[in-house]
């Protein structure tokens, strides 16, 4: 117990730079202005680490997709579907075509086989995806 104790307080000036370092405040959110701040830090994570699974940050964007997805659960209605379903959903709502995204994905075929399950999005691929129809990354991660 006193081992657990004693490194609980060797983090706690890690956690207090890390604090002032971050853009947003590192916490559960409870209002839309904060949700929008955590989003674009979100967003800047996703850029610097991509789908690379070994980068320093990887840890980081998994805290803050998971404060994301907390506050989108409780105040966001977003129907539950799978990034492929979404994806397909706004492919036909707004008319695009799987060659529209053939740029995000390599190739069209590779389009094809995310609408069908067969390949997942990737981090990079949630963020362009993100970006080109302005929702957040995380409905496709």
């Amino acid at each position: 117990m006193h081992d657990v104790v004693r490194k609980v307080d060797e983090m706690t000036p890690a956690w207090k730079e890390l604090e002032a370092r971050a853009p947003v405040k590192l916490s559960a959110i409870r209002s839309q202005r904060h949700y929008k701040a955590m989003t674009e830090f979100m967003n800047e994570l996703l850029d610097e680490i991509g789908d690379r699974e070994s980068h320093p940050l990887a840890g980081l964007i998994d805290v803050v997709t998971m404060f994301v997805r907390d506050y989108e659960e409780r105040e966001v209605e977003i129907p539950q579907a799978s990034p492929a379903a979404v994806l397909r959903f706004l492919m036909d709502q707004r008319g695009l075509r799987q060659v529209d995204f053939a740029d995000v994905f390599g190739s069209q075929s590779n389009v094809s086989e995310v609408l069908n399950g067969k390949r997942e999005i990737n981090a990079r691929q949630a963020r362009a995806l993100g970006q080109r129809l302005v929702i957040s990354p995380a409905v496709f991660i």
